[in-house]
C-alpha cells in the first residue's frame, strides 16, 4: 500500500478530536497525545500534517518525521473516530506516511537499526541475534520435517523471550498437535510499523517457501505481531500465502472446544489480561483469549477498567520501545497500575512483546506483579490429549 491510495480520504479528517479519547471521553486513550499534549501528536493532528507534505504545503524535516514516529500504533484512534468510511485506514496511512519518510531519508535513527539487523545475513531478525535455523530445537524435541502446522516462533521469542517458546513447544507436543518448525526469518511487522518496507516482500516470499517446503497448511503463531502481519499484512503486500493462520489461542481454544484436551490441575491464582493491540483492535480477538484463561481450573480472572477494544496500549509497538525507550515504559507502567487496581498478582498478555515491555516497566518501577504469557501459565499445569 503507498500513501497515495489516501489521498481521497485524508483531507476528510473533520479534527473532532474523537480519536484521542477514552471510550467515556473522561480521559485521552492515545498515549501519544497524553504524553506531548499537541494537537499534532494526536491521529487527527497526523492526518492534517500528512495532507500538508502530500500537497506541498510542508517540506519533511526531522521534526516532523518524529511526530510521525512517536505513535505505538495501537489502533485506539481507529475504534474511537467517528467516521466511518475513514477510520479503519487510520494507522494503515500512518505507516505509509513512515514509508515516505524513509524514501526522504527521515526515517530516526534508532529505528534504522531494525533495517540493519534484519537485512543482515547473519541475523535476519531485528534483535541482532546470530540466525537460529530451530534444527537445534528440532531435535531437542523430536519434530518431524513434515506437518500439518508450522509453529512460527517469531524473532521476540526466539531471541528474547525463550521461555514463552519453549512452554509453547511443550504445550503443542502435550496437546498432541502435529507440527514442525522452519528455518525462519523476521516475518517483518518491525520493518512494516517503521516504514521500511523495500525487504518486505523477498522475506515474506521467504517464510512461505519454507512452511510450505514441510507440506504444512496451517500456521500458528505466539506472537500477536506475528500473527497480524502473517494474517493482514500479507494480504496487504499482494501476497497469498494460501495457508491458515492461528494464534496460539485460537488453537487452544479449538482443543478445548472440540474435546480434545483436558486440564488435570489447578493454577490457583488471580490474574488479570492485558490485551496486545496487534491481536484485539488490529484483528478483533477478544474474546477467544479470555475463554481459555477462564477454563483453567482455580484461576479467579478479573478484568481491568479499560479492556478489549478500549485497552490501554503496553507502550512497545510502532517502533516506540526501540526508539522512545523511557516513554515506551513510561505507557506501560500506566497499563501496571491499572492492573494492580484489580488485586491481581498476575498480570498475563499472549504477546512476546508485549510481555517484554511491560516485565520492564514492572521491574524498573517495582510494580511487584509477576508478568506472564498464558502459555507459560498452561506450561505449569498437566494438560493431557483426549482420543475420541
Amino acid at each position: 500500500m503507498e500513501l497515495k491510495e489516501f489521498d481521497g480520504i485524508i483531507h476528510r479528517c473533520f479534527r473532532c478530536g474523537y480519536c484521542k479519547f477514552t471510550y467515556d471521553y473522561s480521559d485521552f486513550n492515545c498515549p501519544s497525545y497524553k504524553r506531548f499534549q499537541f494537537e499534532s501528536f494526536s491521529t487527527g493532528g497526523r492526518m492534517w500534517l500528512i495532507y500538508a507534505l502530500m500537497s506541498d504545503q510542508l517540506k519533511w524535516s526531522e521534526k516532523l518525521a518524529n511526530i510521525l514516529y512517536a505513535c505505538p500504533t495501537c489502533g485506539n484512534c481507529m475504534e474511537n473516530c467517528r467516521f466511518d468510511k475513514f477510520n479503519d485506514f487510520l494507522v494503515d496511512i500512518i505507516e505509509c506516511a513512515r514509508a515516505e519518510a524513509v524514501k526522504n531519508g527521515y526515517c530516526p535513527e534508532n529505528q534504522k537499526v531494525l533495517l540493519e539487523r534484519t537485512t543482515n545475513p547473519e541475523f535476519y531478525n531485528p534483535y541482532g541475534e546470530s540466525n537460529s535455523d530451530n534444527e537445534e530445537l528440532k531435535n531437542k524435541y523430536d519434530l518431524p520435517d513434515k506437518a500439518e502446522y508450522v509453529y512460527y516462533i517469531g524473532c521476540t521469542s526466539n531471541y528474547r523471550q525463550k521461555d514463552l517458546r519453549d512452554s509453547t513447544i511443550r504445550f503443542l507436543k502435550n496437546a498432541g498437535v502435529n507440527f514442525t518448525l522452519i528455518d525462519e526469518h523476521c516475518c517483518t511487522s518491525p520493518l512494516l510499523r517503521t516504514g521500511q518496507i523495500e525487504p518486505v516482500k523477498d522475506f515474506m516470499n521467504y517464510n512461505i517457501e519454507k512452511i510450505k517446503e514441510t507440506g504444512a497448511t496451517k500456521v500458528v503463531t505466539s506472537c500477536a505481531g506475528c500473527y497480524r502481519t502473517l494474517k493482514v499484512d500479507f494480504e496487504k503486500q499482494g501476497i497469498n500465502m494460501d495457508i491458515k493462520v492461528y494464534h496460539i489461542t485460537e488453537l487452544i481454544n479449538q482443543l478445548l472446544v472440540e474435546n480434545k484436551i483436558e486440564f488435570k490441575t489447578e493454577y490457583k491464582k488471580k490474574i488479570t489480561y492485558h490485551d496486545p493491540c496487534h491481536l484485539g483492535r488490529h484483528s478483533g480477538l477478544y474474546d477467544i483469549p479470555r475463554e481459555v484463561y477462564k477454563t483453567i481450573p482455580g484461576i479467579e480472572f478479573v478484568e481491568m477498567e479499560r479492556i478489549k477494544e478500549n485497552s490501554w496500549c503496553c507502550g512497545a509497538g510502532g517502533g516506540v520501545k526501540i526508539g522512545y525507550p523511557d516513554w515506551a515504559l513510561e505507557i506501560s507502567k500506566e497499563r501496571l497500575e491499572e492492573a494492580k487496581e484489580t488485586g491481581a498478582t498476575i498480570l498475563s498478555s499472549t504477546c512476546p512483546f508485549c510481555r517484554t515491555n511491560l516485565s520492564d516497566a514492572n521491574n524498573k518501577f517495582d510494580m511487584g506483579l509477576e508478568v506472564i504469557d498464558l502459555v507459560e501459565i498452561l506450561d505449569q499445569i498437566e494438560i493431557v490429549p483426549r482420543s475420541n
